[in-house]
């Protein structure tokens, strides 16, 4: 199979894992990649035999270049996938898609008049936990879906983050930093919602950051740390949700499906693999086996843009579509929304559900 070749632009935290894809599958190679702190994509570059460390422009003018990586952070999202876009690249950006419904529409509608590709992270849907969560709904393993819980219980990000402010603040939080996980594995697992509720609120408005290096400093919290909401899905299940960063512990699920005949226990969505449990009968937990293949996050946490390099050889959609991404982002800021306002808000967004991946467990199998 021929070789897709993709820039990676932001060389931070995230950026290791999408350098250890590209070097994991041969249909993919990373041939350059930018930073706005150049000292920072020369050391990627070194780190991971990348041919190439440059500026943003010069990537960006590379005609190699068919996919650009777009791991800047969230507010940068707009202005580097539009400009991507501009260049004639397809694109693939971190989560969330944009900050807001307005950014994000702004990008499919220029992907859309260039005739390009954009798909969103999280990539983890595409792992075996939840390929087979997938497969085994398909094949009515529960009956028919009738509702889901998904809880993300966290303190939050001041006890181990080297720089937890931005968490904080406007166009983050646990609903913006955490709920693409959950809502992409809920959506793809169960496919659109057509309304929902949500309560939010700052419940701790100061954190103390006891992480190295800015252990002691003070965090102000200017937005919701605990966002909790209803869905209501076109198929007609209805999902409750809570993510929050005020919890010292919990031992809640990460995500339950409840079916007519039985419920599964679908894997924690930051991860690639399980365990995935499935209770029927007298309702006593089984672990079943994987069976699907690519399960190693580290290093194949970037199998969206390997999926959409796939897609453009051969023509298919890719599978972690700006659809999807963009009903995601609807979602997030209506929770918010309806906090505010007291009321439902309906979706005009939606998507059709990704094809699943071929069954089967080889590291290959994505058309």
């Amino acid at each position: 199979m021929d070789t897709v070749k993709i820039g990676i632009i932001g060389c931070g935290n995230i950026s290791g894992n999408y350098f250890r894809t590209a070097r994991n599958f041969s249909v993919v190679e990373c041939v350059a990649c930018a930073d706005a702190l150049p000292e920072r994509a020369a050391q990627a570059a070194a780190e991971y035999g990348i041919p190439r460390a440059c500026s943003v422009n010069e990537l960006l003018a590379m005609p190699e270049i068919s996919i650009v990586v777009n791991l800047t952070n969230p507010q940068a999202h707009k202005e580097i996938s539009l400009r991507a876009i501009a260049a004639g690249k397809h694109v693939f950006t971190e989560k969330p898609l944009a900050v807001n419904r307005t950014e994000g529409a702004e990008i499919l509608a220029a992907a859309q008049a260039a005739g390009v590709r954009v798909g969103a992270a999280p990539s983890t849907p595409l792992g075996g936990g939840l390929q087979t969560c997938r497969r085994l709904l398909d094949e009515g393993a529960i009956g028919r879906p009738i509702a889901a819980s998904a809880f993300m219980m966290s303190r939050g990000h001041e006890h181990w983050h080297p720089n937890p402010d931005y968490y904080y603040q406007p166009g983050a939080g646990p609903m913006f930093d955490m709920g693409p996980y959950y809502l992409t594995a809920l959506t793809t697992l169960l496919g659109s919602v057509k309304r929902q509720s949500g309560a939010a609120s700052i419940l701790i408005g100061e954190r103390t950051i006891t992480s190295e290096p800015l252990n002691g400093q003070r965090i102000t919290v200017n937005t919701p740390d605990h966002v909790a909401g209803t869905l209501e899905f076109a198929n007609g299940a209805i999902g409750t949700i809570i993510t929050t960063f005020a919890t010292y512990a919990s031992k809640l699920p990460r995500i339950e499906i409840y079916g007519t005949e039985g419920t599964l226990g679908v894997p924690d969505p930051n991860t690639l693999g399980g365990p995935v449990l499935l209770a029927r009968g007298r309702g006593e937990w089984e672990e079943l086996p994987l069976s699907h293949g690519h399960t190693v996050g580290r290093e194949q946490w970037g199998m969206g843009v390997v999926d959409m390099a796939h897609a453009t050889l051969t023509g298919r959609a890719h599978r972690q579509t700006g659809a999807q991404a963009y009903h995601v982002l609807d979602l997030m800021q209506g929770f918010l929304e309806c906090a505010a306002t007291g009321a439902y808000h309906t979706l005009e967004s939606a998507f059709e559900r990704p094809a699943p991946l071929p069954l089967g467990l080889a590291e290959d199998l994505l058309d």
